[in-house]
């Protein structure tokens, strides 16, 4: 019995745990490999099969012959989906039609289980533009990034540097985004194919607000957009030369933008020890800012 007790307690501990971390979606027992071939010989076993009649078969070529094409399922490859994506991204003059782009755009997934579009918030005039990887659950609800406990945490770390999102002062506030507009389910981790569709809309976003520096929080952000693929613990503490696209409005003769990646407040809430580690991160991010105001 009081075994029993003690199984019922560990269920509703653990419980408890993915409630506190906003996993809200359901998943299956067991993983499925989706893109797996159907095992045709399992799935019929048992049918009987009957030869079909001459008149079925007739009109089984008549139905398929009149049918219009335009009822053909339109099925967009992620190959095709990142060059649309580049396409609608270029082609965006302002924030207000990147916005209206990537709400039209249909090649990525996510777009038919999120909420909400999770586009931009703070001062598009900043001189520091910040980007994370997805809307979590409270982000996916609201339409804006990093608005739950993981945005208040990052405007306490913001604040010690004396930037707001707020502010109406270029060089006091700063803008923030995520690479991907659209919460993953359950927050899971992007897929390649996620981000890499959602990059041509994130640098034509950065082109737009033509930051002076950049923060990258989390190795989703920094590994998409710096085309690295060392860990985030690899990444952090150190500057990285960023341009963007020619294809997305960077200009060859611009200097290239200094990008300092961190550790996503999500992480740090779950691992308070390194929040020692992005302190640091900030305090060089707060010089290399000085420098740039000379």
């Amino acid at each position: 019995m009081s075994q029993t007790i003690d199984n019922r307690a560990v269920y509703i501990e653990a419980l408890q745990w993915h409630l506190d971390h906003e996993a809200a979606d359901v998943l299956l027992d067991e993983p499925t490999d989706r893109t797996a071939m159907p095992d045709i010989k399992k799935m019929t076993e048992g049918l009987k099969t009957l030869p079909a009649s001459p008149s079925v078969i007739n009109q089984s070529k008549a139905e398929t012959s009149s049918a219009p094409e335009a009822n053909a399922p339109n099925i967009m490859g992620a190959a095709e989906a990142v060059t649309v994506a580049q396409k609608l991204a270029r082609e965006a003059e302002d924030l207000d039609a990147l916005k209206k782009a990537i709400a039209d755009f249909d090649g990525i997934s996510l777009k038919k289980t999120a909420s909400n579009l999770v586009f931009g918030d703070g001062n598009p005039q900043a001189d520091v533009m910040i980007i994370g990887e997805a809307p979590a659950a409270e982000e996916d609800v609201q339409g804006k990034p990093f608005v739950g406990e993981n945005g208040q945490l990052l405007d306490k770390i913001m604040a010690c540097i004396d930037l707001e999102r707020q502010s109406h002062e270029p060089d006091k506030s700063f803008y923030i985004t995520n690479i991907l507009n659209w919460r993953p389910p359950g927050n899971r981790t992007p897929t390649q194919s996620e981000i890499d569709v959602s990059l041509p809309f994130i640098e034509r976003h950065i082109a737009l607000v033509q930051p002076k520096a950049v923060i990258l929080l989390g190795g989703v952000a920094a590994k998409g957009l710096l085309r690295r693929s060392e860990s985030i613990s690899k990444l952090r503490g150190v500057f990285h030369a960023y341009k963007v696209p020619e294809t997305l409005g960077g200009n060859l003769d611009d200097a290239a933008i200094p990008v300092m990646a961190t550790y996503h407040p999500a992480y740090l809430i779950q691992t308070p020890a390194q929040k020692k580690a992005v302190w640091q991160d900030i305090l060089i991010f707060q010089e290399k800012l000085k420098d740039l105001y000379g």
